[in-house]
């Protein structure tokens, strides 16, 4: 029974209102990370800036060498405007970045003659590595919840020792002994893989999967090892928690408990892990670029620091550091969308 003038709701509408009581908070929580995050990297572009600005030399002085005439360096630094302040130059860069320029190379300029944009130079290359990452990163997500889970459901018998023995091992090898290793088996010894992964340019890294299978397996012996026993670390804490000794209790199959219940609380924290993991596959790129002459970005930035070019340093470590914020920013809101009791705390 309703009352004259109240509006009555029908159960399609109280649902539909539900729903959106329970995406606002999440929706909230998305644009307020999305806003830290981008405070975030405009203080890292800052010290980027600031930084690659204390190297000794102008970027000009450096790309031109040290036969340059004072005429010739000045000329240089005009065109590409190392003449101003520093403020300015900050503002005009970062200004710029926002559109997508992140500047010219020195170095190109100084040996082509005409402004040589940063962009093209580094667009094929990053497309290689976020290829190498991103096949990591779908590697290690159900490698490390295998060998985590596994390790945790046999605690302390034979499985749980193997596991964890194999990942300490591998887990103390830095990317270069692991690369080497590998190199030594896959090469050396049963001559499957060739050592290096040079991929002709202009060519998709996509199109030489062969070529992709040894640095992808660098890059996933430590971040599989660190991520899975922390996954264990996890799903041992989940499994001795009061609901799922209630729920053994009460009879429910151990495979539907594992699966229904503590793999979703034990994935929330993973979630950071796995973040945490990505982020690192951006560091040990750049060893694994260049140990298989891969043309990444990490590979290019090593180069940009060997021939001193300030500004093809500065915009490669911001495009680094614009997808470590990413993650971050979308590891928080999987955890929140995972984590319902999150939600009532936004």
């Amino acid at each position: 029974m309703s009352f004259a003038g109240e509006a009555t709701t029908g159960p399609d509408e109280i649902q539909i209102t539900t729903v959106h009581r329970r995406r606002a908070p999440l929706t909230r929580f998305f644009l307020r990370r999305l806003a830290t995050g981008a405070l975030t990297l405009i203080v890292a572009s800052m010290l980027i800036f600031a930084a690659t600005d204390l190297l000794p030399g102008s970027p000009a002085s450096n790309a031109l060498g040290k036969f340059a005439t004072p005429e010739e360096t000045h000329a240089l630094n005009e065109k590409l405007g190392f003449n101003h302040p520093l403020p300015v130059r900050y503002w005009n860069w970062l200004e710029g970045a926002a559109r997508g320029d992140l500047g010219a190379s020195a170095v190109g300029t100084a040996n082509s003659g005409v402004a040589a944009p940063i962009w093209p130079l580094i667009h094929d290359r990053l497309l290689n590595t976020l290829t190498l990452a991103l096949t990591t990163a779908v590697l290690l997500v159900p490698l490390a919840l295998l060998f985590g889970t596994i390790a945790a459901l046999r605690a302390g018998k034979l499985a749980d020792h193997t596991i964890s023995t194999a990942l300490l091992a591998t887990i103390s090898l830095p990317e270069f002994v692991a690369g080497t290793l590998l190199v030594l088996l896959f090469f050396s010894l049963l001559g499957w893989l060739p050592p290096n992964s040079f991929i002709p340019p202009g060519s998709p890294a996509i199109d030489h999967p062969k070529l992709l299978v040894l640095p992808v397996l660098t890059l996933l012996a430590a971040s599989v090892a660190w991520s899975a026993r922390l996954v264990r670390a996890g799903m041992l804490e989940t499994l001795a928690s009061e609901y799922v000794q209630a729920a053994r209790l009460h009879g429910l199959p151990e495979t539907r408990i594992v699966r229904r219940y503590a793999m979703r609380n034990a994935l929330a924290p993973s979630v950071q892990v796995f973040a945490v993991s990505i982020q690192a596959l951006f560091g040990g790129v750049i060893v694994t670029e260049v140990l298989f002459s891969y043309p990444g970005l990490g590979a290019e930035l090593v180069n940009g620091v060997q021939a001193h070019d300030t500004t093809l340093v500065q915009g490669i470590a911001l495009v680094i550091a614009t997808f470590y914020i990413l993650v971050n920013v979308i590891a928080d809101v999987v955890v929140v969308a995972l984590v319902p009791r999150l939600r009532t705390e936004l």
